[in-house]
């Protein structure tokens, strides 16, 4: 969420970014401003009549004429509704407030823009499916659970394993501390990371038990100082969080909804970190450097992109998106992000620290990929594939329990089964 005494201070600064946005979000300020005003004459004229009230019962000696009396009620009566009037009113601008997006930053990119290319990008070759054969059963998985999911059968089940493994002590080596979440959430959780309002339409919703399935892990990690005030010696924290994800994203007919690229369960390793201020800038860089060393790690090309501000999400001011070359689609795909929130969830879920001096304040808080498993594996198949159909895998994850070589779909005795 914003600071309210930044848009009463800089109206025009936080339009004009805002604007970046997207028209509608650099208006949606002009109907916050009017709604604070509205608020804030409330609030003042709340107190003024509390003061007369008091002035009234401090003046009087012994019992209230009828005339006090009446002049007492009308005055009770005038506050109750002023009181609910200020209360709708603050509501109203509150809600206003939570639906914007937090400010891009100055260096954010109006349009994506490729930073660096890594490793020999441009092969073509079989897909994900005709690799796998039937260690990806989408035609089963799909008579249990419908379209968009899969069972991962046989050497596929060891590489899933040995990827979060090669990920999880990549990270901890990193300082980062290892952690799996709960995977449902209260609503306070997604409005605090600032999912809601604005992905409803991919949030799995379990309205009985008012719990909803996290779309990734930095959901509750996220929350897990929420309404806490931190000592400046306690940060960096930084948690890395290996839990299923669940969206309902649909994606687009063909390659995205072939397979395992777009699904709505997958694995995955996030990373959260709560930092000072001025110190997330430079953990941003950080976490897309740890990003790209594991990239590195796994032998797979890919590239480095700056997201457009108006493709960011609600509450990132920056994103980088490393995208994996696929010889399977022969296009570069996303494979990892990382974004700087600042203090935009930390507002929303209280989560301060007690600098040296001065009063308490936000942190800044910052979420990046470790290690996407669906796609990673995707990236590994078709990127490693051999002539003769079989794949050779990575070092890091055959030294965490992965086989050396998949055989190929024929010899493991089964066909794709991929749609």
């Amino acid at each position: 969420m914003l600071d309210i005494r930044l848009i009463r201070q800089e109206p025009d600064a936080v339009r004009a970014a805002l604007t970046r946005r997207g028209e509608a979000q650099g208006a949606a300020v002009d109907r916050v401003l009017e709604l604070d005003e509205q608020w804030r004459a409330l609030t003042t004229q709340l107190e003024e009549l509390r003061a007369e009230q008091n002035r009234a019962s401090r003046g009087r000696k012994g019992a209230p004429s009828p005339e006090e009396r009446e002049q007492l009620a009308a005055l009770a009566a005038q506050g109750r509704a002023l009181s609910e009037q200020d209360e709708a009113v603050r509501r109203r601008r509150d809600e206003q407030l939570a639906s914007l997006p937090n400010l891009p930053a100055p260096d954010a990119p109006d349009e994506d823009l490729v930073l660096r290319e890594v490793g020999e990008a441009g092969a073509t070759g079989r897909d994900h499916l005709e690799l796998a054969g039937a260690r990806i059963d989408i035609e089963r998985a799909a008579r249990v659970s419908g379209s968009r999911f899969a069972y991962l059968k046989g050497e596929l089940v060891l590489l899933e394993l040995a990827l979060v493994r090669y990920a999880t002590e990549k990270v901890i080596a990193e300082g980062f501390e290892p952690v799996i979440p709960p995977v449902l959430v209260r609503e306070r959780a997604l409005y605090g990371t600032g999912f809601l309002p604005d992905t409803e339409q991919q949030i799995y919703t379990l309205p009985e038990d008012g719990l909803y399935l996290v779309g990734t892990s930095e959901v509750p990690l996220a929350s897990l100082h929420a309404d806490e005030i931190l000592a400046a010696d306690e940060l960096p924290l930084r948690y890395a969080g290996f839990s299923s994800c669940f969206r309902r994203e649909a994606g687009a007919a063909g390659k995205d909804t072939r397979g395992i690229f777009r699904v709505h369960q997958f694995d995955k390793v996030e990373m959260f970190c709560f930092v000072a201020p001025e110190e997330s800038g430079a953990e941003h860089e950080r976490l897309l450097a740890l990003e790209e060393s594991i990239l590195q790690d796994l032998e797979i090309p890919y590239r480095v992109v700056a997201i457009a501000v108006d493709e960011l999400g609600a509450s990132a001011v920056k994103k980088y998106d490393c995208e994996a070359w696929l010889p399977g689609q022969g296009r570069y795909r996303e494979l990892t992000s990382c974004s700087n929130t600042t203090d935009y969830q930390a507002r929303r879920l209280d989560i301060r620290y007690r600098p040296v001096e001065g009063r308490p304040a936000p942190v800044h808080t910052l979420n990046g990929t470790a290690v996407a498993v669906g796609r990673t594996i995707i990236a590994l198949l078709e990127n490693g594939q051999q002539p003769d159909g079989s794949v050779a895998l990575p070092a890091p994850v055959v030294r965490c329990g992965a086989p050396e070589v998949l055989a190929p779909a024929g010899a493991a005795g089964a066909r794709s089964t991929g749609a």
